[in-house]
């Protein structure tokens, strides 16, 4: 799937094909989805910043923008840092709204079904279609091993870890292991205190969106090291 930051001579059609996706996306499901995704497509066309991927807003504004109470978009924003869609960039501090980010090809992994309904066009600017001649050799990433049964809750996040992107979890998450899973925290360990504090850092909202997939009960991470 070819999605990049929509900047440069490509970003005004790189925008329209990501809100078409969303737009399609959300006639095709229930009025619940519906309302979700409306409501994340208000934030992107009034104060997201597409160049440095940053929606600066505070509750306060999010809900007259929705015309909810407060209470709702709490709610609702958790929902989507749970689905993947959105995470906190910086917090909230005296005087200064929380700062959130997009995870464009979290959205765009999502939409992939109804891809077909805006047309084979888009399919190939997605790069959905057929694959290009190229001399160029992939590089080849070794996965998950079998697929993982329903029970096995740590293998099925893996393997949507290793979907969404293979070299990410080659390099990082395949070296994790689950060591506990009880009262909404899974704690997973690390070959290294190096890489535990930098997988914490970088890519906990990403490792929780896969476990609200699969296990929404699992509501934090906590990463620890081996050694």
């Amino acid at each position: 799937m070819q999605v990049t930051k929509p900047v440069g001579r490509n970003a005004p059609a790189l925008k329209y094909d990501i809100l078409s996706a969303l737009g399609v996306y959300a006639l095709s499901g229930d009025k619940h989805l519906q309302r979700r995704v409306l409501r994340i497509l208000t934030l992107i066309t009034t104060r997201y910043n597409w160049r440095t991927n940053e929606l600066s807003i505070g509750r306060e504004e999010i809900s007259r923008l929705w015309s909810v109470d407060p209470r709702t978009v709490k709610r609702e924003m958790a929902k989507l840092r749970v689905m993947g869609w959105i995470a906190v960039k910086r917090s909230a501090a005296r005087g200064r709204v929380a700062v959130y980010e997009l995870d464009l090809k979290q959205i765009m992994i999502d939409t992939t079904d109804i891809w077909p309904v805006i047309g084979p066009d888009f399919q190939e600017r997605m790069g959905q279609g057929d694959e290009p001649q190229t001399n160029v050799v992939p590089f080849k990433v070794k996965g998950p091993g079998e697929a993982p049964s329903d029970d096995d809750i740590w293998g099925q996040v893996q393997k949507m870890l290793h979907t969404r992107d293979p070299e990410l979890w080659s390099s990082w998450f395949q070296h994790l292991a689950e060591a506990d899973r009880a009262g909404g925290v899974a704690t997973l360990v690390a070959p290294s205190r190096f890489m535990a504090d930098y997988i914490a850092q970088k890519w906990t909202g990403r490792v929780l969106a896969a476990y609200g997939r699969v296990d929404p009960s699992v509501r934090s991470v906590r990463f620890e090291a081996s050694e």
